[in-house]
């Protein structure tokens, strides 16, 4: 009976799918619908652009979705950039009419499906731009309509597959910017319809294949940034529709073929940083088309060849870094080139400044530095008009700056540095408005800075090291409001620093070291708040009453502090930081009683602390740590009324923590790690109410940690961890409820068990309570601890189960407890199976000794059977012996009979065999009533009644 309503649900599940494949066959695009909702189901659609991807609306209408003329096939599906995640849908396999597969510039992740093999139909796929990983995979061979492969800007590893070759038809293939190794197959050059190959940025290796020139109708060629090796082919010249050649930065080698000069369309030609060596074909003067030709960072050698009477479209030249010798050939540049760019920096080119570039009045940017050019500026260089970079820097130019270089109006950065050039900078360098970077130093120039440079109002950065500049900085300086650079150091420069200067806003780095200047650090220096850098040192500065701030930080100040700062009397924040000072602290401090932040942090300090600091009282910041101060932490400390912050971590101060210190009330932050302090913690730390962090750790602290330091209620963080704390941690501890950073006990001599009042740490991010002494479970309360990230147990004598909640941690925070169980680590019923067996191995002595005794005694039951039993045996024997006579043979054969009826006489004897084998005697013998003493040493009286 129950196979009916079975038989019925199959016949009607049967019917039910022949009705849908009716239907779905009469209806293809209803099938198309079917799996592309399908396929909106498969990914996020955080952008929501597949909305409109409903039953209630036509499938041609929904976005994206583009049908055939009868609107019967989904012919093209175009998501591009569309915000869409996830992995690519197979069910985007079965639209087999598609023609058009975009899903370009999304966030997809996965592997092309291997089904996309099945879309026979397909003539453009575009998956760049995603996140899609794994190898290409081989069935893409199939797609032999396809005409446009655009994979590129992905994950894939693994090899080009050859079955590439296959796609005939292809016109565009693009696998740039992935992760493809090996060779490039030969294959390849079955593409006739190439026009476009893209394999640059991945790590290809190997030879360039010579089938290459297979490709006749190739017009861009781009595999830079791989790691090909070899020479280039001279059949790469049978390509005579390349427009753009790129093969930089390979290990190509060998010379430039000559063969290039063949390819008469070539617009763009980039060989640099391979290892290409020989001379610039002069061949290469052929290429009438081309724009832009970079052979930087190769080892090319001899001459430049090329000239712009043969190349009139010719932009850029690159040709730097390498080994060319002699000058700029004459027709280098004609009037109205096109030639926009010329680099050819750290070569060995000599000779004056090339005049033939003068012609080039488009060229915009001129690169000359690193060669062994000399001689003087000419004073034509105006013609240059449209210029925005001209670096010469790095030769052995000499004579003075022209003043017709303020002509150049576009100017933007002017690199001389590191010349020969002498005299003083034109007035005239006032007019060029857009100048920005003017770097000259390494020079003899001598003269004062013009009052005119500070009209340059889009300076970013000056520097003029190393010359002879003498008189003042110009008072106007404060006008370049965009400065971010001023290095003047190592000159002749004298007078004050100029107020003005404070109102550089933007500036971030100053060196005045190594001149003459003098007076007063100028007040405005209070506005300098993006300063990281300055140098003063070797100057004749002198104190200054207006002076409120000196910030010094993150310099290379060497030496002693010098006592004159307390002449700033006025001096509020004193900031010498991260230099390399080193000597004592000049008691002359004490006197700046206006004082509230002093930072001498990683210098080289040593010393003790003077005790004239105490005269400071209005000190909120004293920021030692980091030196080598020696002595004991001053009990004056605690006069310091004011003091928010006391940093004098990482020093060798010794003894007792200062119980005065608990007067300073106001303390936010006090850390005293990485020293010698020994002795108890204070209970006066319990004073510091506002204290939110207390940093103790490394030292050789001792006794119970102070219980008083459950009044410190706004403490966010607390480390007490590396020291010789004993005792139980205080349950007062968890009514700090503020504590947030991180609860940090480790490495101690704390015992006792864990206080369950922890887990009203709700806020607690960090909790370390490794390598003490603590016994007992972990309190579930502690489960209640949410916000941990970091939680370390390890290394105690904790037993018993973990809170679920701790789960997610990793074991190694639990090791070195050997009876503590639970996730993550082994699970209570194991453990408590391993105890159980240690148990019973202690009862199995027990066991054995059971069951050798039982054995021992079956053994001997045995044996007094089997003996008593031969005894019977025996005397029945003896028995037969004594009777003889007649009727032998008849007594054998009814004995025989009797055996066979009875089982044998002994179980005959006195009309039983024992007692307890009594039910054997079937029929008592009586023909026996005297007694015959038995042989058998053992005697057993035998029941006969």
């Amino acid at each position: 009976m129950d196979s009916i309503p079975m038989s019925c649900f199959i016949l009607f599940f049967t019917v039910f799918t022949c009705i849908l494949a009716v239907d779905f066959g009469d209806n293809s695009s209803s099938t198309d619908a079917y799996w592309l909702l399908g396929v909106k189901s498969k990914l996020v659609d955080s952008a929501g652009v597949l909305e409109s991807w409903s039953l209630g609306a036509h499938i041609c209408s929904w976005n994206g979705v583009t049908c055939s003329n009868d609107e019967a096939f989904v012919t093209a599906l175009n998501l591009s950039a569309s915000s869409l995640s996830g992995s690519i849908p197979t069910e985007l396999c079965n639209l087999v009419s598609l023609q058009t597969l975009d899903l370009s510039l999304n966030y997809l992740t996965g592997s092309i499906p291997p089904q996309i093999g099945q879309l026979r139909n397909l003539t453009t796929l575009l998956l760049y731009s995603n996140n899609l990983s794994g190898e290409i995979p081989p069935e893409i061979g199939l797609l032999r309509k396809l005409q446009v492969l655009r994979i590129g800007d992905n994950m894939l590893v693994g090899l080009i597959p050859p079955c590439i070759a296959n796609l005939t038809e292809l016109r565009v293939l693009g696998l740039g910017y992935c992760q493809l190794n090996a060779s490039v197959p030969a294959e390849i050059g079955n593409l006739k319809n190439l026009i476009s190959l893209d394999l640059q940025h991945n790590s290809l290796s190997g030879l360039i294949p010579t089938q290459i020139s297979n490709c006749e109708g190739l017009q861009n060629f781009v595999a830079s940034n791989n790691r090909l090796d070899g020479e280039i082919p001279e059949s790469i010249g049978k390509l005579k529709s390349l427009q753009i050649l790129n093969l930089a930065n390979n290990s190509l080698s060998g010379s430039i073929p000559t063969e290039i000069s063949g390819l008469s369309g070539l617009q763009y030609l980039n060989l640099l940083g391979n290892r290409l060596n020989g001379e610039i074909p002069r061949e290469l003067n052929h290429l009438f088309q081309l724009q832009e030709i970079d052979l930087s960072s190769n080892n090319l050698s001899g001459t430049i060849n090329l000239l712009n009477i043969h190349l009139q479209n010719l932009q850029v030249v690159a040709f730097s870094d390498n080994a060319l010798t002699g000058s700029i050939p004459s027709n280098f540049c004609l009037k109205n080139s096109s030639l926009q760019q010329v680099f050819l920096a750290q070569n060995k080119l000599s000779g004056g400044f090339p005049l033939e570039l003068l012609n080039c009045s488009s060229l915009q940017q001129l690169d000359l530095s690193n060669n062994d050019l000399e001689g003087e500026l000419p004073p034509t260089i105006d013609r240059l008009e449209k210029i925005t970079d001209l670096l010469l820097n790095n030769n052995s130019f000499s004579g003075s700056i022209p003043p017709e270089i303020g002509n150049m109006s576009n100017l933007e950065n002017l690199y001389l540095f590191d010349n020969m050039i002498t005299g003083s900078i034109p007035a005239e360098i006032g007019k060029l408005q857009s100048l920005s970077t003017i770097y000259l130093y390494d020079n003899h120039m001598s003269g004062s800075i013009p009052l005119e440079l500070t009209n340059c109002t889009s300076l970013t950065a000056i520097d003029f090291f190393g010359n002879h500049f003498n008189g003042s900085i110009p008072e106007t300086i404060g006008k370049l409001k965009n400065l971010v650079l001023l290095q003047l150091r190592q000159n002749d420069l004298s007078g004050p620093i100029p107020p003005s200067l404070g109102y550089c806003k933007k500036l971030q780095q100053l060196a005045l070291a190594d001149n003459k200047l003098s007076g007063v650090l100028p007040a405005t220096f209070r506005f300098l708040s993006r300063l990281s850098t300055v140098t003063l040192y070797n100057n004749s500065f002198e104190g200054s009453n207006s002076l409120t701030a000196l910030d010094l930080t993150n310099n290379s100040f060497s030496g002693s502090i010098p006592s004159r700062l307390a002449n700033s009397i006025n001096l509020t924040r004193l900031r010498l930081a991260n230099n390399q000072l080193s000597g004592r602290i000049p008691s002359e401090i004490g006197q700046l009683k206006e004082l509230n932040f002093l930072d001498l942090s990683f210098n080289n300090l040593t010393g003790e602390v003077p005790s004239q600091l105490s005269s400071c009282q209005k000190l909120q910041h004293l920021l030692l740590n980091n030196n080598q101060f020696t002595g004991r932490m001053p009990s004056w400390l605690g006069s310091l009324q004011d003091l928010g912050e006391l940093h004098l971590s990482c020093n060798n101060f010794h003894g007792h923590i200062p119980a005065e210190i608990g007067n300073c009330s106001k303390l936010l932050k006090l850390s005293l790690h990485t020293n010698n302090l020994s002795g108890q913690i204070p209970q006066q730390i319990g004073e510091l109410t506002s204290l939110n962090v207390l940093n103790l750790q490394r030292n050789n602290l001792s006794g119970p940690i102070a219980p008083t330091i459950q009044q410190c209620k706004k403490l966010y963080e607390l480390r007490l961890s590396e020291n010789s704390l004993s005792g139980p941690i205080p349950s007062e501890i968890g009514t700090l409820t503020e504590l947030q950073v991180i609860l940090d006990l480790s490495k101690n001599l704390l015992s006792g068990e864990i206080p369950s009042s922890l887990g009203d740490l709700l806020k607690l991010e960090r909790l370390n309570l490794s390598f003490n002494r603590l016994v007992g479970e972990v309190p579930s309360s502690l489960g209640q601890l949410t916000s941990l990230v970091m939680l370390n147990l390890s290394n105690n004598h904790l037993q018993g189960q973990l809170p679920s909640p701790f789960k997610g941690f990793p074991p190694t925070s639990f090791t070195g407890n050997d009876k503590l169980c639970g996730p993550p680590l082994t699970s209570c019923t194991d453990s408590s199976g391993h105890e159980n067996y240690a148990l019973s191995s202690t009862a199995v002595i027990c066991v054995i000794v059971a069951i050798v005794f039982t054995s021992t005694v079956i053994c001997l039951v045995m044996i007094y059977i089997m003996i008593r039993m031969w005894c019977n045996m025996m005397k029945v024997s003896m028995d037969n012996s004594s009777e003889g006579g007649g009727n032998g043979i008849e007594q054998i054969k009814r004995e025989g009979k009797e055996k066979w009826m009875y089982g044998g006489d002994e179980k005959r004897r006195k009309g039983e065999y024992w007692r307890v084998m009594s039910s054997m005697a079937l029929v008592p013998s009586h023909n026996h009533d005297h007694h015959i003493p038995s042989p058998c040493i053992f005697h057993v009286k035998m029941d006969t009644k």
